[in-house]
């Protein structure tokens, strides 16, 4: 997809301050430091669109990014960051699962995992939410660059037995992965994603 203009609309916590719900949006949701910045960043070719943070936990708003002025990628706070205090957690957990459930037009939910290592608890969780509530998911594998051709293969097949739907490994180093995401995006924009 060519990328004619991208830019930064808000950050919110509640839906009261979400942007009207009058276009499609792409969530992107994983771990803390799972590279959800760096994902978006390498789809738009922007350097620094989506904040990137070596220090798990950055993301604690829900902010959302218009492009083309036709569709939103939307980065949702990451989960499983040890530090953060318990009553944070819970809020963030409320303020995404809000989200996720009433947003009429989210029409994809990408979930990114780090292909380097088996999904947390809370990854599958979170996979088994998305399911359970027929919401159409695209599971990008990031950081494929770190592994070599076998480690790489071992981990895709191990992560396409914990996970339902389309895996794509991801580097945002070397873009290998980019064109198959965005495949996915413009299927789910244009009504034709398969469902869950």
């Amino acid at each position: 997809m060519k990328i004619k203009s991208a830019e930064f609309i808000k950050s919110a916590t509640a839906e009261a301050h979400y942007p009207p719900d009058d276009m499609p949006e792409i969530a992107f949701m994983g771990r803390s430091n799972v590279g959800k910045s760096s994902l978006m960043n390498s789809l738009l070719n922007r350097k620094g669109l989506a904040r990137t943070s070596r220090t798990p936990g950055r993301t604690q708003l829900i902010n959302f990014f218009i492009i083309n002025d036709a569709f939103r990628f939307v980065d949702l706070p990451g989960y499983g960051f040890a530090r953060v205090p318990l009553d944070i957690k819970r809020e963030w957990g409320t303020m995404v699962t809000h989200y996720l459930a009433n947003r009429a037009r989210l029409v994809l939910s990408i979930h990114i995992i780090d292909l380097r290592h088996e999904p947390t608890r809370q990854d599958l969780e979170l996979h088994e939410w998305l399911v359970h509530h027929r919401k159409p998911i695209l599971t990008v594998a990031t950081k494929s660059d770190k592994l070599g051709r076998a480690d790489l293969g071992r981990n895709l097949k191990r992560l396409r037995g914990s996970l339902e739907g389309n895996i794509i490994p991801f580097s945002a180093l070397s873009g290998d992965g980019r064109e198959e995401v965005w495949l996915g995006i413009g299927q789910a924009i244009n009504g034709l994603y398969p469902p869950t």
